[in-house]
């Protein structure tokens, strides 16, 4: 085991009994009088992955001292969202590999998969209003609505070789991000945290849920296809510039930077070795672990707003391990 895998997996036991009672209320509300509603979404939550968002708002309950069971509720709420944003995001990208195995589109088709994840939004919002808490109604609302919107202007930045970091950074913020902080600070609000442990909260969630998707993006150039589970170069294929190719047109020559900027444009995968090639040789990848490094350290500082006990440790792993992060 990886120094890295290690790290995470540590974190992570810490909160192992309550992913257990996280699972059986998943297992109970996927309930559905509709077979394919239930084979779709069971498809799709079972195919691995860390559960991220869930696992932040557990370890952020412990940190902060809460143990009502209604984080457990909060955690699969989340992992709804988070589920039904993938289904939908493997559609409008035309994905047929995720975490090794085919997508919910690949294998049930693109209506199964974006009517189920409209139903794993509404059965989210279902469990919200069971909370009987406004601010948390708030929070989830906004967050979902800022993804959307990410979303969208993901699919408007498609092909687009003049977007800069800044551009780079608000979709990420939003699409990925949002998710994550709202699940940090929804423990400050379970908890009845103050003001200023909320915005540490939200300040961890933003920085990690950054970093996550920052290393993300150079694994797309720099990761191995099969510890990834998904395809080399998607996102140029999509036409995604991401950080990196945005740091090698940036540090490149003329000649690369007109080669990169004519296979964002057009999605063409061909020269694909090349490319990568180029991202590596100018330092593309460094600048861009660097973004990833100042939001990892972002979320580090934060946690020093919570009570020094293990669960907190557990929050301060998870940042240090994206710097080393692999798949």
């Amino acid at each position: 085991m990886s120094v890295n895998s290690s790290r995470t997996a540590a974190a992570l036991a810490l909160i192992a009994d309550d992913m257990r009672e996280v699972d059986l209320v998943i297992a109970q509300r996927l309930a559905s009088g509709v077979p394919l509603v239930g084979t779709v979404s069971q498809y799709i939550i079972s195919a691995g992955g860390k559960r991220l968002r869930p696992a932040i708002l557990l370890l952020m309950c412990g940190a902060l001292g809460y143990t009502d069971a209604q984080r457990f509720n909060m955690a699969a709420v989340v992992e709804f969202i988070h589920t039904a944003t993938l289904l939908h995001d493997d559609v409008v990208d035309e994905s047929t590999l995720r975490r090794g195995r085919p997508t919910a589109n690949e294998t049930f088709g693109n209506p199964a998969s974006v009517l189920v994840g409209d139903f794993l939004y509404s059965r989210a919002f279902q469990m919200m209003v069971d909370a009987k808490d406004m601010r948390i109604m708030q929070i989830l609302a906004d967050a979902t609505n800022v993804i959307a919107e990410g979303e969208v202007m993901q699919l408007v930045n498609m092909h687009d070789a003049s977007l800069d970091e800044a551009a780079y950074l608000r979709v990420i913020r939003s699409k990925t991000a949002k998710l994550f902080e709202a699940s940090a600070r929804l423990a400050a609000i379970l908890s009845h945290g103050s003001p200023e442990v909320e915005a540490a909260c939200a300040a961890y969630g933003q920085a990690l849920g950054t970093a996550f998707q920052v290393i993300d993006d150079v694994l797309d150039y720099d990761g191995d296809a099969t510890e990834m589970g998904k395809n080399l170069g998607d996102d140029l294929r999509e036409g995604k510039a991401t950080l990196p190719l945005i740091a090698a047109m940036r540090l490149g020559s003329a000649e690369q930077c007109t080669l990169i900027r004519s296979a964002i444009e057009t999605g063409e995968t061909e020269r694909l070795d090349e490319i990568i090639a180029i991202v590596k040789s100018t330092g593309a990848l460094d600048v861009t672990r660097q973004a990833a490094a100042a939001e990892a350290q972002r979320a580090i500082e934060a946690t020093k707003h919570f009570q020094p006990n293990a669960y907190t440790d557990g929050l301060l792993q998870l940042a240090a391990q994206l710097l080393e992060r692999r798949s």
